[in-house]
Formats: structure tokens, C-alpha cells, sequence
């Protein structure tokens, strides 16, 4: 990995750690409601990579589809509503945790299968995303858990339907740019509840522009340094910088049971992830020596 992409890569996970703790500051902090959070976050993401875009390529056409911006746009949503109860970290865990077991449950679907080292990842991975959910006195709120699972897995499929996009920086422009009518008809809908703070669409503007707009681009760019396992190993490393994050600037607990159920999730999925790139390696090495036919 060069110093570039090493770089990128870390302004990439400091930005998508970003959208936890704006959105929960706004949340928290103002009188925004999520809604309008949302709205404003995916129309600055919109505007901000229409202009990468054209910049970047001149008059080029954006991409994407529709099923990839009803799937940002339940991210988003699921995010923002989930935010008004959850702490920074918790959050962040919930959300990365989904996305990835998401995206691995969607292999074995698919027939890929798992080792016993991965499995038995796999199988940590969920014990603590369900020790975290049990009842207890530091138990997130059930009903923004479920929204910010929701908006993981939702996370996920947009992932999933963006693979192999032949420009992604153009994809992702015309995803956000399908999903501003849908925010626009969510902030309708609640219009009622509708509370435009100007601090909070401060928070919800640089949410949009920066951590998510100029992130996803500064992604992007790192995504051409990064092999497949080494991308998805590094996005582990948000939960752990929202939860530091949140600690440090909101004043947010660092419980111990967030630490152990951090522990589980991020060493259950690295688990999967480095049982997954040595299998291969250890299948060639064993035909090369016969055993293998």
C-alpha cells in the first residue's frame, strides 16, 4: 500500500466516522429534526458530486439507478431517525456490523461457503451484535437499533448493486441525485414536524458535502490502492473512531459492553475477512503439492 492510498484511505474512514457524529450532534444538539437532516444531507451530497463529476470529466452523465437510490435512501433515512436515540458509537458499530454481515450472509446465499475459521467469525460477529441488543440498563433503544440495521443492510445493497460499476464516482452522483425527490417527499410528509435549525442544517450541510460527498470521492480514489478484503478490513476501524469520537467531543460513555460487543463484531468480521484470504492460498498450495485434484 503507498503513502497515498494510505492516506486516502484514513481520510476516508475519518469522513464516514464524520457522518456519525454530525448527524448525532444535530440530533442532539439542535432542534433539527431527521427528516430535514436528511433532505439537506443527500441534496449537498448530490450537488457536491455533480460537481466533482463535471469537473472531474467535464459534461459527463451521471449513473446509477434507481434501485441504488431507493437503497441510499433508506440508508439515510434509517441513519438519521436511528440517531435521535443512539450514541455515536453505538450507532457506528450497529451500522458496519449490519453492512458487513449483510454482505457475507449475501455470499452464502449465493453459495459462497465458509471455513471453520470463518464461520466460527461469523458466529462471534452475531453473538455481539445480540449481546449488545439484550435488555439491560445500557441497551440501545430498540426501536433505533432495528432503524439503523435497517439502514445497514440498506447499505449493503446499495454496495452490492454498485459493484463493478464501471465509473463509480459517476454512479454514486446519479444515485444521490434519484434519491433528492425522496427526501424531498419524506420532508413533505413531516412537514408538520419540520424544525429547518439553522445550526442543524450547518451540521446537515457538511454532513452531505463533506463526510459524504467529498468522503465517497476520497474513497474512491483510495478504493484503486485497495485490494477487495483489505477495503472491507479497513471500514472496521469506524466504529472504533465514532465510539473515540463521541467519547471524546460529545461526552458520549464508553460502556463496557459496548467494548465487548465491539470486540466480538470487529474481531468476528476481521476473523471471516483473514480466514477468507489465507483459504485460498492454502487450496493452491496443496494442489500444487498434489493433494488437491
Amino acid at each position: 500500500m503507498t503513502a497515498r492510498t494510505l492516506l486516502l484511505t484514513a481520510l476516508a474512514m475519518l469522513a464516514f466516522a464524520g457522518n456519525s457524529l454530525l448527524c448525532r450532534l444535530a440530533l442532539r444538539d439542535t432542534g433539527i429534526d431527521a427528516a430535514s437532516f436528511t433532505g439537506v444531507r443527500i441534496l449537498a451530497g448530490a450537488l457536491t458530486l455533480w460537481l466533482l463529476l463535471r469537473l472531474g470529466s467535464g459534461p459527463g452523465r451521471a449513473g446509477g439507478s434507481w434501485a441504488g437510490a431507493v437503497a441510499l435512501f433508506v440508508y439515510a433515512a434509517g441513519f438519521s431517525f436511528a440517531y435521535l436515540q443512539l450514541d455515536a458509537g453505538v450507532g457506528a458499530l450497529l451500522l458496519f456490523g449490519a453492512v458487513q454481515l449483510g454482505m457475507l450472509l449475501y455470499g452464502l446465499s449465493r453459495g459462497e461457503r465458509l471455513g471453520p475459521w470463518a464461520s466460527l467469525g461469523l458466529l462471534l460477529a452475531l453473538a455481539g451484535l445480540v449481546a449488545l441488543l439484550l435488555p439491560g440498563a445500557n441497551a440501545p433503544a430498540p426501536g433505533s437499533a432495528a432503524l439503523m440495521l435497517l439502514a445497514g443492510l440498506a447499505w449493503a445493497v446499495y454496495s452490492l448493486l454498485g459493484r463493478g460499476a464501471a465509473d463509480p464516482l459517476a454512479a454514486t452522483a446519479g444515485n444521490f441525485l434519484r434519491a433528492v425527490p425522496l427526501a424531498l417527499l419524506l420532508g413533505l410528509l413531516l412537514l408538520a414536524q419540520s424544525e429547518p435549525d439553522p445550526q442543524g442544517l450547518a451540521y446537515a450541510l457538511l454532513s452531505g458535502a463533506l463526510t459524504s460527498g467529498l468522503g465517497y470521492a476520497v474513497w474512491y480514489s483510495a478504493l484503486r490502492g485497495l485490494g477487495a478484503l483489505q477495503a472491507a478490513t479497513v471500514q472496521l476501524s469506524v466504529p472504533i473512531l465514532a465510539a473515540l469520537a463521541g467519547a471524546l467531543l460529545l461526552g458520549e460513555a464508553l460502556t463496557l459492553r459496548l467494548s465487548l460487543a465491539a470486540l466480538a463484531v470487529l474481531g468476528g468480521i476481521a476473523l471471516v475477512l483473514t480466514a477468507e484470504r489465507v483459504a485460498p492460498a492454502v487450496r493452491r498450495e496443496a494442489r500444487g503439492a498434489g493433494v488437491e485434484r
